[in-house]
Formats: structure tokens, C-alpha cells, sequence
């Protein structure tokens, strides 16, 4: 099993000296073992990483695709093989529990050849929510078609992904195929964007700093796959089966304590069940128990920081004050209920899962995406409504419908403006299928197609005979 030991200097992956800036301990996840001093970075260690990927470029892009595979299915047993420290690292580091788990054609006398050829060096960019599974959702696909690779994961959550640099070279991934530079964003992760040698940016994260990514990126012309947030919306209609309903939507809203793009936070309910989903629904939410994310009867952890808790409750005190008097209602959680922690959770980041009921579409709630754990639940009448409502947010990444009609199923998830849908289940995925947004909520997609054609370039080569 992996130890964590302070990383050594290395420039195979790593170019930095780094001490874990906190002792590793179980006290509420109020301390982070990720987080780095800002002075474990400076422009020289991006420039050297960059350089690094050039020269590895030709040997790795020169490796058949068997071989490249190979390699990669060795990581993945090490990881599986070491999976164990990787989850009470990463618990430890973000705080989430662990029981979470081509074309060709010929005509006019000539030949006309389309190739995908590897792009070389694109610059990949991960978000401290999900941390070594996002980080490794860019990585393996971007190698496997023949780049070599900088990586810049979360400052807030980086353990996992120095655990991962150990195993690399064990995998026998080449020196310099994988480089991953550990940094503030503002700084590591701005100097990539900006780096002429870094042809394209894969982020995933805010849609605020997608903006700027956009902007500094636009004077080289930059390729960007963006996976951004999320105001997903639940539409429940009065045929659904409330048996499977209520503790998905109930997953959907509170997992990994709502820090995922594709939770619920907006949940819209069909006015003839409306009274009885929201008696249940805030009934089994009050079972949540929020601690200590090592404690396996743990159902909630620790959100990621003081300042997004003090963020996340600073929405539900504005949507208060501002909606109190027209109805809004806080029916379980926050300002409603007490938390009881251990005494030495006490000082860490926690939040009950919080229901809001009567809540207008405008408010703040409604509206921005919170990513935390509150969840919003409104009536609604009839199915042309609440597609509208549903769609009325800038954000379109996924929704959920919840009915016995497959009629209406499919007219409602052909209407969404969202990437994903899914229809009386959540988060069931095939890694195969695209992954993306609409509107703010994205620009590409992800996924094994989209990711190949992403990370590869296309070339059209004429041969006259």
C-alpha cells in the first residue's frame, strides 16, 4: 500500500519539491493534506514541464496502440491494487465519505485519406470535487492516442494525483509522457493556458474561470473542451414510481455533499403528489447522517473549504431573508436543525442536507448553482410548464424525469436543454457515451469517440495518380 511520504524532486512527473502543508489526521477534514504553499510553483517548473512533454512526444506517439494500452491497463492495476489508500486520501483531501463510490474514399482519380493523428501536448486542467477520477478522465484518453501530457490538478486536492505520479513510472510510462505540475490555478494553471506550445486545454470546473481560460487562450487559437456546472433540474411527474424516486433524488441531491456538476438542486414535482414526495422526501433527508467521512455509516462528509461553506450558506441566507415573506420555505436542514459531530469534527466544514420548499424560479436559488448540499422542490401543473421552467436557467449540463410514460419520457428528454438525460435512474453512465453540457454549462463533449477526436488532429491528404 502506498505510504504518504513527502514527494521527491523529480522531473519524470513532478516539478517541485513538496511537503503535505498539514499532517494527515481525522479532525473534521478542517486541515487539507492537498493543499500546497505557493511557493511549490514558479514559471521555470511550467516551461520545464512543457519541455519535458515535447521531448517525450516522439518515442510515446511512435508506440503502437497495444503497446500504449498496455501500459495504461498496468496503471490501472496499480491504482486498483493501491485503491484502498487512495480512498482515505482522498476522503481525507476533499472530504467525501467512503462508501461513495476513420474515412476513406477514391474517386476523380485521386485518393483521399483522413487521418487522426496525435495533437501533441495538450494542456489538462481538473477540478477538486472529484479529484484523481476527473484527472484520470483526461489523462488516459489523451495518452492513449499518442500525446505526452501537462496536468495541473485542484491546489485544493492534490494528493491523489501525487499518489498517481508514483505509480507511472511503475506502469512504465516513459519519462516525460506524464507531467503534472502542482500549483495555484491563477499561476500553474494560467501559465499553461498561455504557453504557445500547449495546443488545446481540457477544463473542468467553473464556468467563471472557463471564461477567463477562454480569454487567454483566444490569441493562439486554442482548441478547449470545457465540462462546466450545473442547475440540474428533477422533473417528477404524478406517474412515477416514488419507491425508486425519492432515495435517487435524494442521491442525486446530497452525494459527495452536492459538489458534483450533475446533482439536483432544482425539483420540480407534479402538483397531484406534490404534499406526499415532499413529506417523504424530507423525511428520509433528516435520516442523512452527516460526520466523519471515515466512518462507513457516514452518509454525508466535509464540504471542500471554509470559504465555499461561508459560500454556500450566504445563498441559502439570501434566498431567505429575500423569499421568506413570499412563501420560501426551509423544511429540514440548515437554520431547521441541529448537527450533531463528534468533538473532533466539530471545527471541520460540515452542513445538513438542506430542502427548500416554495421557492420562486428567480431567486438566487433557483437561478446560480450553489454546489453544496441544498436542494429546491416546487409544483408544478402541467408537462409544457415545467419544461419551460426547467429550461429557463443559463446552465444545461443534465436533468432527470421521473414517469411510467414512455410517450412522455421521450417528448420531455427530447425538449430539455440539457447534455444528459436520464430517465427514472441517475448517474448511471457508459464512459463510451458523449459527456457534456449546453449553454454555460459547456462547450464539447467527453467521452471515448468525442475524447479520440478531441485529442487527436485531422489531417485530409490528397494523392493524385
Amino acid at each position: 500500500m502506498l505510504a504518504l511520504s513527502p514527494m521527491k524532486n523529480k522531473v519524470l512527473h513532478v516539478f517541485s519539491q513538496w511537503h503535505l502543508a498539514v499532517p494527515l489526521d481525522q479532525s473534521g477534514i478542517s486541515s487539507r493534506p492537498g493543499r500546497l504553499p505557493t511557493s511549490c510553483w514558479n514559471l521555470e517548473k511550467s516551461k520545464t514541464a512543457v519541455k519535458a512533454a515535447k521531448n517525450a512526444f516522439p518515442i510515446w506517439s511512435s508506440k503502437s496502440p497495444l503497446e500504449r494500452s498496455q501500459i495504461l491497463n498496468k496503471l490501472a492495476d496499480l491504482i486498483e491494487h493501491d485503491l484502498e489508500a487512495f480512498a482515505q486520501a482522498e476522503s481525507k483531501d476533499q472530504g467525501k465519505n467512503w462508501n461513495y463510490e476513420l474515412f476513406s474514399a477514391c474517386g476523380n482519380k485521386a485518393l483521399y485519406l483522413v487521418l487522426f493523428q496525435e495533437k501533441l501536448l495538450p494542456g489538462l486542467i481538473s477540478p477538486w470535487n472529484l479529484p484523481l477520477y476527473l484527472l484520470t478522465w483526461k489523462i488516459a484518453p489523451a495518452i492513449a492516442c499518442g500525446n505526452t501530457v501537462v496536468a495541473k490538478p485542484s491546489e485544493m486536492t492534490s494528493v491523489t494525483a501525487w499518489m498517481m505520479c508514483k505509480l507511472l513510472e511503475k506502469a512504465g510510462v516513459p519519462h516525460g509522457v506524464v507531467n503534472v505540475v502542482f500549483g495555484m490555478g491563477t499561476k500553474a494553471g494560467e501559465a499553461l493556458v498561455c504557453h504557445p506550445d500547449v495546443p488545446l486545454i481540457s477544463f473542468t470546473g467553473s464556468t467563471l474561470t472557463a471564461q477567463r481560460i477562454t480569454e487567454k487562450s483566444a490569441p493562439h487559437c486554442k482548441r478547449l473542451s470545457l465540462e462546466l456546472g450545473g442547475k440540474n433540474p428533477a422533473i417528477i411527474f404524478d406517474d412515477a414510481d416514488l419507491a425508486q424516486c425519492i432515495p435517487t433524488t435524494l442521491r442525486s441531491s446530497f452525494a459527495n455533499q452536492g459538489e458534483i456538476c450533475l446533482c439536483t438542486s432544482r425539483i420540480f414535482v407534479q402538483r397531484g403528489i406534490y404534499s406526499e414526495f415532499l413529506k417523504r422526501f424530507v423525511a428520509e433527508a433528516k435520516k442523512w447522517k452527516v460526520g466523519n467521512p471515515s466512518d462507513p455509516t457516514v452518509d454525508m462528509g466535509a464540504l471542500i473549504s471554509k470559504e465555499h461553506l461561508e459560500k454556500v450558506m450566504l445563498h441559502l441566507v439570501y434566498m431567505i431573508s429575500s423569499y421568506f415573506l413570499e412563501g420560501a420555505r426551509v423544511l429540514c436542514g440548515e437554520g431547521v436543525d441541529s448537527l450533531a459531530l463528534p468533538a473532533g469534527n466539530r471545527k471541520g466544514y460540515f452542513m445538513l442536507p438542506t430542502v427548500i420548499a416554495e421557492v420562486k424560479d428567480e431567486s438566487c436559488c433557483m437561478q446560480e448553482e450553489i454546489f453544496g448540499p441544498v436542494t429546491c422542490v416546487v409544483a408544478f401543473d402541467t408537462e409544457e410548464e415545467v419544461i419551460e421552467r426547467a429550461n429557463s436557467v443559463k446552465y444545461g449540463l443534465a436533468a432527470t424525469v421521473w414517469s411510467s410514460n414512455v410517450g412522455r419520457v421521450h417528448r420531455v428528454a427530447k425538449r430539455l436543454q440539457s447534455g444528459l438525460v436520464w430517465t427514472n435512474c441517475w448517474l448511471v453512465r457508459d464512459l463510451n457515451l458523449p459527456f457534456g453540457g449546453m449553454k454555460a454549462s459547456g462547450v464539447g463533449r467527453e467521452g471515448a469517440k468525442d475524447s479520440y477526436e478531441f485529442f487527436t488532429e485531422v489531417k485530409t491528404i490528397t494523392i493524385k495518380h
